[in-house]
């Protein structure tokens, strides 16, 4: 019987975390024994950096133009714990569309057979959240990922691309896409940022997979270029990006949100806006029971 690959997307707003969340991700599972291959999906083709001390390596669509016929192995770099490092890359600056470089890296990936002969446990595509492009809605729409989770902040932009995300999850449900395992909410500090977050998540039928907070071992360990598992395994920060490894790693049932329209998220954040005004005047306590 063939292994089970577990093949998992990571989207998030550009400047989220989302990068940051998944190469930590990666190497979380690498060092609880799992065989992981992450894959860059966003041009600036920086995603595996931290598992690899900082440095870039030649891109999918870079190398194709280099030539025409690419073996995988040519585009595979080894990182941190043996983590296999892929970037999709992107087109030459304005030109073409900047997910095209998924769309060929998966195909190149599949008719090889790169992951079986690999024998990898987990698949795990950093996409940038931005599902308009039918390049980065590959993941979704194909149904190459069998879970998709999202990290997003309490800030109104990056719930707004959760909740874009959402819609097409939605859209592409019906015929075999994606489903939504949950959201990972990044740089959750302050109480206000849990209850906008776990707001969010109830109006729309999803849940929260892990806090995670802001904290300046991130910034120390990608200042040497490293993830915190590497560089800081025994901070509290590492212990965090490795329960959210054990939770992805027990996850098996995902399923449909359910987005709101832009109306109705604007309704939903101005009631936010109002709440969190009013806190700072002191004039309320405990924001979520009042919405």
């Amino acid at each position: 019987m063939a292994k089970k690959i577990k093949q998992i997307a990571i989207y998030g707003k550009g400047g989220i975390g989302k990068s940051t969340t998944t190469s930590n991700l990666s190497a979380a599972l690498s060092v609880a024994g799992y065989k992981v291959i992450q894959f860059g999906c966003d041009p600036k083709s920086d995603s595996t950096n931290t598992l690899r001390d900082g440095t870039y390596i030649p891109t999918v669509l870079d190398t194709l133009r280099e030539k025409n016929v690419v073996k995988t192995s040519e585009v595979i770099f080894q990182g941190f714990n043996g983590i296999y490092c892929v970037e999709a890359g992107g087109p030459a600056p304005g030109v073409g569309c900047a997910g095209r470089g998924i769309i060929t890296a998966v195909q190149l990936f599949k008719q090889q057979h790169t992951f079986e002969e690999l024998e990898i446990d987990y698949v795990i595509y950093d996409v940038l959240g931005d599902v308009v492009c039918g390049g980065f809605a590959v993941p979704i729409r194909e149904g190459i990922a069998e879970h998709v989770f999202t990290v997003s902040s309490a800030d109104f932009m990056a719930i707004y691309a959760a909740n874009n995300l959402f819609k097409g999850i939605h859209k592409y449900s019906d015929n075999g896409g994606a489903l939504l395992g949950g959201v990972i909410a990044n740089s959750i500090n302050q109480p206000y940022s849990k209850e906008i977050i776990d707001d969010f998540v109830r109006v729309t039928n999803t849940q929260v997979v892990e806090y995670v907070p802001r904290s300046v071992t991130v910034t120390q360990a990608e200042l040497q270029g490293k993830t915190v598992i590497e560089a800081a395994p025994d901070s509290a920060q590492a212990g965090v990006y490795k329960a959210l490894a054990a939770k992805i790693a027990a996850h098996e049932e995902s399923k449909v949100p359910a987005p709101l329209e832009t109306s109705e998220l604007r309704d939903w954040a101005a009631k936010w806006g109002k709440q969190l005004l009013a806190l700072e005047s002191g004039e309320v306590q405990g924001l979520a029971e009042r919405i």
